[in-house]
């Protein structure tokens, strides 16, 4: 019997290398050569921690505050721990199964019946059982294999949409903090501009008074001063909205936001270097949707094996007596072992709905893997473009500043020697106001434009970034097997 059970078990081995269902390959991408608004300034500079070429210390902090406080980031490692469990709950139904149980009890039966009794047979009776089971199921076609591959993908799935929640927090914070500062530097040239009008609102009251201008004038220099008074808390209202912005950012309720360098003082980033190709591998979002590929892929395959016979091996052995004292006697021991085979014959097409729910849900994610490369090449040229473009328009605006200061200046001039009415002078400081405003807005659009191109780059800095979050004893055990699965 011996001989027949491990001849057995050798044919089972022979044909438990075959696995139903298609194995994945990585779909051909065409990737552009090179990025069509490359930068020949470009540095390899995408996998270091970015943010800190701002030179703010303050900002370091809030973003190493945000990586360890923020609660989505902390929802996605919970989630990576969920779907750990999930694998290896998963994993587990590829191995024989052992248990064992034990039971004493007391019964009688009926007298009456239509069996009379044996004379030898006592009534009640005492029972009493130790047994060992065991039991595995034969992954003949692959089946529990296939699921085993997509329960990983699913893990390596959600880690990488763990990278991509610190990826968008990183530059969230940055962000917002840049848009903080800006809104700042907005709000400092409105009360400066407010405090001068207001002098010369104070200083026409004066003339008039003494019958050198005319009410006109008062009253369109006391506009002008209104108008800068009433830009002020509208800045102050968004930047308290900003505030509350960056401190649910950094896992706190809304309040205040220290301060550092301002907009003026930060040191431009460098622009990050990369190929189009780079991005397969750097960015978390093509990786996550690459392993949800993965996931559908091998998900066909276990639809696939349900056409197929299942076989499992059972077996158990113990011992059962009436009485305690010779349970673990020669004659109270008991086996059995049964490899029980089930195959479908007719299910009225449910097998096939679900290989082809199964092959639609592999295409669909085919489809969204090819969308997440092509939205991140969009992304990257967006915010190349735009941080080149603001670059040259900073330029500009900055000429204009100058060139209405200039005019302000000798309009003020030209009105106090009487050779040109205050109508120039208030449009010259309109034209000012606007200018500097517009000018401090897009110095923060130029930081943004490079903050969103080191987010669209991706890169190692996910990696720098993800060393700061605070992480328990079981997420650093969790990120230690993520490796190991990665590595194989």
């Amino acid at each position: 019997m011996i001989r027949d059970v491990l001849t057995f078990f050798l044919l089972v081995l022979t044909l438990f290398g075959c696995a139903v269902g298609p194995n994945y390959q990585r779909p051909l991408v065409e990737a552009p050569s090179s990025w069509r608004f490359e930068e020949k300034e470009a540095r390899e500079v995408a996998n270091t921690a970015w943010w800190e070429q701002f030179e703010d210390p303050v900002l370091n902090e809030l973003i190493q505050t945000a990586l360890a406080e923020n609660k989505e980031v902390k929802i996605a490692a919970l989630r990576v721990e969920e779907f750990m469990g999930r694998y290896v709950t998963t994993r587990a139904s590829l191995f024989p199964k052992l248990g064992a149980g034990a039971s004493a009890g007391r019964s009688r039966i009926t007298e009456k019946g239509p069996a009379p009794l044996s004379s030898v047979y006592q009534n009640p009776a005492d029972s009493y059982q130790a047994f060992l089971n065991a039991n595995w199921e034969i992954d003949l076609w692959g089946k529990l294999r296939r699921a085993t591959e997509a329960a990983r993908a699913d893990l390596l799935s959600t880690e990488e949409g763990r990278r991509a929640v610190i990826l968008t927090l990183v530059s969230s914070v940055a962000s917002a903090y840049v848009n903080l500062r800006d809104l700042d530097m907005q709000l400092d040239i409105a009360k400066k501009t407010a405090v001068s009008r207001e002098e010369s609102y104070n200083l026409f009251k004066l003339r008039l008074e003494k019958g050198v201008i005319s009410e006109t004038e008062v009253y369109q220099t006391k506009s002008e001063y209104e108008q800068a008074l009433a830009t002020i808390p509208f800045l102050e209202k968004t930047i308290a909205w900003q505030e509350n912005v960056l401190s649910v950012l950094l896992g706190r309720d809304p309040g205040p936001i220290p301060r550092g360098k301002t907009v003026d003082d930060f040191s431009i980033p460098a622009v990050p270097s990369g190929l189009p190709s780079d991005l397969l591998a750097n960015r978390p979002d093509i990786r996550q949707a690459e392993q949800n590929l993965i996931a559908a892929n091998a998900r066909i395959g276990v639809a696939r094996a349900q056409y197929f016979p299942a076989i499992s091996l059972t077996a158990l052995s113990g011992y059962a007596s009436t009485e305690l004292s010779s349970l673990f006697m020669g004659p109270a021991k008991t086996w059995s072992w049964a490899a029980p085979l089930t195959a479908p014959i007719f299910t009225g097409g449910a097998i096939r709905g679900q290989v082809k729910s199964a092959e639609a849900v592999q295409q669909q994610a085919l489809l969204r893997y090819q969308q997440s490369i092509q939205a991140s090449f969009r992304e990257v040229e967006d915010a190349l473009v735009d941080q080149r473009k603001s670059r040259e328009q900073l330029e500009v605006q900055a000429r204009r500043v100058e060139s209405l200061r200039n005019y302000a200046s000798l309009a003020r001039v030209r009105f106090d020697q009487g050779y040109t009415s205050y109508i120039e002078v208030l449009d010259a400081q309109r034209s000012l106001f606007a200018a500097e405003l517009a000018h401090a807005e897009t110095k923060g659009v130029l930081f943004q434009a490079l903050v969103n191109l080191y987010k669209a780059m991706g890169g190692g800095w996910v990696t720098e970034a993800d060393r700061l979050t605070d992480t328990t004893a079981d997420s650093k055990i969790t990120k230690h097997a993520l490796e190991v699965l990665h590595a194989n």
